[in-house]
């Protein structure tokens, strides 16, 4: 078991995907919030941003989780799911946020005979 950079790298890309997408979470609690408010906006738009952040809450707390599972290189394959969550939540970066997703499950993959 040689310890090599690919598992730390792919778990901070999990990290990182995880983070942002919890940070568009709030902006969605935000703007779910505002628009509640707004008289002009109609009243289940607070109600859609509010039911597409559940979702997202989950796979960034999976990808985070994995993300330091993969840097203790703990569980291989709560690595791999957090990699796979970081794929799903990093929408928002579009064509970035897939591709870190798709180098953290990569890296992940590639770095099975790491973990314990």
């Amino acid at each position: 078991m040689q310890s090599t950079w690919r598992s730390t790298a792919a778990g901070i890309l999990d990290i990182i995907a995880g983070v942002w997408a919890l940070c568009v979470v709030v902006a969605l609690f935000i703007m779910g919030g505002i628009s509640s408010f707004i008289p002009d906006i109609p009243p289940w738009v607070a109600t859609v941003l509010f039911s597409i952040s559940i979702p997202i809450i989950i796979l960034a707390v999976v990808a985070v989780a994995g993300g330091i599972s993969n840097i203790l290189r703990k569980s291989w394959g709560f690595a791999l799911a957090g990699s796979i969550a970081a794929f799903f939540c990093s929408f928002s970066f579009f064509f970035w946020g897939f591709m870190l997703g798709v180098v953290a499950i990569v890296l992940t993959a590639v770095g099975r005979d790491e973990f314990k």
